[in-house]
């Protein structure tokens, strides 16, 4: 499985539904909490905040306090959980990845609510249906929202030009309206220009699909769902690049190789570009961005939250605001493509240029109106447990030939029996 920020989701519903040891980790503030402390910690992991922003904060606010960061590498949400549980050498503030929230919730009192600390005030400005992630039932605000992942379609421009086709981002938008039309402009792509795949994997399409829908896989009652018609449908969708031909099947680590030479799109988050970047420096100025086929939805995005231990949560929360407000939101977009919560950041100078290596394209144009039109879903706890087994079946029609249906009945068999391991009805 490949294991860059284009499989997070993939990794984490794996790990979600894995067990095993863990052991804890160092470092930070001690159990007993107190008061105006003027020493604080901050936990994160690498790429989750602007690295200048942080070191900035520390300066900022050096009158206060006296803010230590450390970025922790590994399985962040095993040492932040063991950490929580032991009591001892809790950070003051931490991050929590969007995907483990959920998991986070039914133990929210290990962290204060930041609506008694201001957050009511300010909320407004970051996006709603990302605030409401990481919320309880009761109204406890127990998130920071970060950043997000709005989705959109990366495509080849050059490979579309060759193929005879537009490369307009507003024109291929509209060739690639509905996933069918996607995929019928991927076999138009594939005669054309031989030897190219419109996807690099069916797992990439399943998730995106999953996230265009207001349900998921566990309802607010605690009933699974994962076999009703919205994951049928996402499913087939899915299925569909693999049966025309179109999947390049790649669940390991060609993707670097592929992404400069035989996929001609890349279905991913706004963080994507990066991967993208990285991995095929050479196809600069060759991409473009337009809008997802069947409607925006979003993969990742993060949050900073207080745990109960914290030792001054005004001045905590005043750091955090800081890092977090738009300004720096938008400095964080700049610096280590996060996308802002704050939809104010979308018209900021740091966000507005044009991105040379989509030939100048200002993609903000499509991620901004994403961001908005993400629907708001209901995300259990056990939801990227019970996930996993979709990915699972998926992967095993690609590499071992597994036909479809019996993928599909293996996938809602296995997801039912860790539902009911997790306590899900």
């Amino acid at each position: 499985m490949d294991l860059s920020r284009r499989g997070f989701l993939q990794a984490a519903a794996l790990t979600a539904a894995a067990s095993g040891l863990t052991v804890a980790c160092g470092g930070g503030s001690g159990s007993t909490g107190g008061k105006n402390g003027k020493n604080l910690t901050l936990w994160y992991w690498g790429g989750a905040l602007s690295d200048k922003v942080v070191a900035e904060a520390k300066t900022h606010f050096s009158g206060q306090v006296k803010l230590t960061a450390a970025s922790i590498g590994g399985d962040f949400k095993q040492k932040l959980t063991t950490t929580l549980a032991a009591g001892a050498s809790v950070p003051d503030i931490t991050g929590i990845k969007g995907e483990d929230m959920a998991s986070f919730l039914p133990n929210a009192a290990r962290f204060l609510d930041l609506n008694d600390l201001g957050f009511k005030k300010i909320a407004s400005q970051y996006l709603d249906w990302k605030t409401k992630l990481a919320q309880t039932e009761d109204g406890k605000q127990i998130g920071f929202p970060i950043d997000i992942g709005p989705t959109a379609l990366f495509y080849r421009a050059d490979l579309f030009d060759k193929a005879g086709l537009p490369t307009d981002p507003d024109k291929v938008a509209a060739r690639a309206g509905t996933w069918e039309e996607y995929f019928a402009l991927g076999t138009e792509l594939r005669k054309k220009v031989p030897g190219t795949y419109l996807v690099n994997n069916i797992s990439s399409v399943f998730t995106i699909a999953v996230g265009q829908g207001t349900q998921r896989f566990i309802d607010k009652d605690n009933h699974f769902i994962g076999d009703q018609d919205h994951i049928r449908t996402a499913w087939e969708t899915a299925i569909r690049p693999y049966t025309l031909g179109l999947d390049a099947k790649i669940n390991d680590n060609t993707w670097n190789a592929a992404v400069g030479k035989t996929l001609t799109t890349e279905l991913g988050a706004a963080w994507h570009a990066l991967d993208i970047e990285q991995a095929a420096p050479k196809t600069k100025g060759k991409w473009r961005v337009c809008a997802t086929p069947g409607g925006p939805a979003n993969q990742g995005g993060s949050y900073l939250a207080l745990p109960r231990q914290c030792r001054n949560p005004e001045e905590a929360f005043k750091i955090i605001s800081w890092i977090l407000s738009p300004e720096n939101d938008a400095r964080g977009f700049s610096d280590a493509a996060i996308f802002p919560a704050a939809p104010a950041a979308y018209a900021m100078p740091a966000m507005t240029g044009g991105d040379p290596f989509f030939g100048g394209q200002k993609v903000i144009d499509v991620f901004g109106p994403a961001a908005k039109a993400i629907p708001s879903s209901y995300e259990a706890p056990a939801d990227a447990a019970v996930m996993a087994p979709y990915f699972t079946e998926l992967t095993s029609i690609e590499a071992k030939g597994k036909k479809p249906e019996a993928a599909w009945q293996d996938a809602v068999s296995q997801a039912k029996q860790i539902a009911r391991r997790q306590g899900v009805n």
